[in-house]
């Protein structure tokens, strides 16, 4: 599976994210970063298709949720940051 994943400090913050993306019916999974993001000092994140990824960007900031960074994995590459 392609995802992204945006990441967030805290729990709280991933919950809001998460209310907020599903409030303007965009899917999304919230959940513990994997363990190759932990090394990049971040502790949860919303994980979402390609398709979602600009709306959910989109969202977050009108609702004024703080987000960390946006990483893409591809299926059985490396894992990269995305700038949006």
């Amino acid at each position: 599976m392609d995802n992204y994943y945006i990441t967030m400090r805290s729990v709280t913050v991933a919950q809001r994210g998460e209310r907020a993306l599903r409030a303007a019916s965009i899917p999304c999974a919230l959940g513990r970063t994997p363990r190759w993001m932990e090394e990049r000092g971040c502790g949860y994140c919303l994980t979402l298709r390609r398709e979602a990824l600009a709306r959910a960007v989109e969202a977050l900031r009108a609702q004024n949720i703080p987000f960390s960074k946006i990483y893409h994995l591809p299926p059985g590459g490396t894992p990269e940051e995305v700038e949006v």
